[in-house]
């Protein structure tokens, strides 16, 4: 049986290598070319190696990549930091002859974080290692809607952002690149447990049913943490620009806290503050209604 690691490790050498061109490099293309980026043998040849041991990591066969291998591949590829630490740690467990023990205990929220949460007057979410939707506090509630609409298995970040009911987001100028930052992020996840029930039920469903997953997962990007800017189209205030971070909370893997933030004394920080108060009397006006109703 092929080691898990092992295969992915070769799915990603395949992805960097696809995204190569001859003169990224230095080569030139030389007649006709059957495949848009590198060919393995010239890969092979800028990384110093043999053409068939090459071929063998891509296949996910039994090879154990010694580091200098590793280093030879990352600068053939041009790996960034975060992509040449994520190749040393797919590697690092296919050379284990069975793969580490992994957490796999249910995802908790420290009550110290949701007291956090709830202080914040700004939106925040925490998000666990799949991008499932652990807590959030008010102010996201009112950006983002109320996820009581969902049932607890759909609360996830990724099955969010590609439900076919929700394509409206996706008229946004930068919902590919947050849908990018938000799959790297998954591929993280995946590279550190690429047999988790949880992430092979999320990928697993959207490869099947979206043709857009599938072609942006197939890049193979990964990303162990994430910032941006998003536009948040609100049909009560207009269109609010935030910028979002992500903070990682204790834990290995531990969940992560999604805060988004408006300039200050901008009008999105002014647009942010009429929505909350338009959350907060929308929800003073459904408490008094049910305390009537008694």
């Amino acid at each position: 049986m092929t080691n898990p690691y092992a295969r992915e490790l070769g799915d990603f050498l395949r992805a960097r290598r696809g995204r190569l061109r001859p003169h990224d490099v230095g080569l030139e293309p030389g007649g006709r070319r059957k495949v848009s980026g590198l060919r393995r043998e010239e890969l092979s040849l800028l990384a110093g190696l043999s053409t068939d041991y090459y071929q063998r990591m891509e296949q996910g066969r039994e090879v154990r990549p010694s580091d200098d291998v590793l280093d030879a591949l990352a600068g053939a590829l041009g790996l960034d930091h975060e992509e040449r630490r994520h190749l040393f740690a797919l590697a690092h467990a296919a050379r284990r002859p069975r793969p580490a023990r992994v957490d796999r205990g249910p995802e908790t929220v420290p009550d110290s974080t949701r007291r956090l949460l709830r202080v914040m007057d700004t939106p925040a979410v925490v998000l666990g290692r799949h991008l499932d939707l652990l807590a959030w506090n008010p102010m996201a509630e009112a950006l983002l809607g109320s996820p009581d609409a969902y049932p607890p298995d759909r609360l996830n970040m990724l099955l969010l952002m590609f439900d076919d009911t929700l394509t409206g987001e996706r008229s946004c100028p930068d919902w590919e690149r947050q849908a990018l930052d938000f799959i790297g992020m998954m591929r993280a996840a995946v590279g550190a447990d690429p047999t988790h029930p949880r992430a092979t039920a999320v990928v697993g469903e959207l490869s099947i049913r979206s043709a857009e997953f599938r072609r942006l997962w197939a890049r193979h990007d990964v990303r162990a943490s994430v910032s941006g800017t998003k536009t948040f189209r609100v049909p009560e205030v207009g269109d609010i620009v935030l910028d979002w971070d992500t903070y990682p909370l204790p834990g290995d893997p531990g969940p992560v806290m999604l805060v988004y933030t408006a300039e200050p004394d901008s009008a999105d920080a002014d647009r942010l503050r009429l929505l909350a108060s338009m959350r907060a009397t929308r929800s003073a006006l459904t408490d008094r209604h049910r305390r009537l109703a008694r």
